[in-house]
């Protein structure tokens, strides 16, 4: 069975200093991150032996599981490559278009993102993603890992707001995260994402 893998960071723990600790990164890659990892390994296990004993009596709490730690481990996976040491400013080219066209500017994209990271109630994630049936970018919350997403969307630059994210460094200060994530967003990395999935097509004709 072909098991999932907690990914190297593209950089080392104190690259994204000031904007993002070294101590936070650690303890949020390596110990977060890493758990949800380890929690879809152990729950795909479970799965099979549920097929071998044709026993699903705990199968819908399987499923569950199954899918918030994927969803936490594809969001994770997503957020280390969004960020770089060179980050920060705004996109150019086709993805700058892009938010123009859906948002009318980059700063209405970026006072939505910020305000859907900043009132996600409990934990949960702000994401710019693609819609493949109208072709366009929104703005969605994710509680917890999922949900108040649309089916088929595919997220592009995503924010975790879970308090392990910045809670090391900002403490109760969310908005400084928001902030800080800003001077630290990979551009090239969501253009090359918004390229990739341009071409989805879930028309029903």
């Amino acid at each position: 069975m072909t098991k999932y893998s907690l990914p190297e960071l593209p950089y080392d723990h104190a690259a994204l200093e000031p904007h993002y600790s070294a101590e936070q990164v650690e303890l949020h890659h390596d110990k977060h991150h890493a758990a949800y990892v380890t929690g879809a390994n152990t729950t795909l296990e479970k799965l099979a032996q549920a097929r071998e004993k044709a026993d699903f009596a705990t199968l819908n709490q399987l499923e569950k599981s199954l899918a918030f730690h994927i969803s936490g481990h594809v969001l994770h996976s997503l957020l280390w490559r969004n960020m770089s040491p060179k980050g920060g400013g705004e996109p150019d080219g086709e993805l700058a278009a892009a938010i123009k066209e859906h948002f009318g500017s980059f700063a209405g994209m970026k006072g939505q993102l910020s305000e859907a990271c900043l009132s996600a109630q409990g934990s949960g994630w702000g994401t710019l993603a693609w819609e493949p049936l109208a072709k366009r970018l929104v703005v969605e919350q994710v509680y917890d890992h999922q949900g108040n997403i649309g089916n088929g969307t595919v997220p592009l630059l995503v924010i975790d707001m879970w308090e392990h994210a910045y809670y090391a460094q900002y403490r109760n200060e969310k908005a400084k995260w928001v902030e800080a994530f800003w001077k630290v967003v990979n551009w090239p990395d969501v253009t090359q994402r918004l390229a990739k999935v341009r071409g989805l097509d879930l028309s029903l004709g």
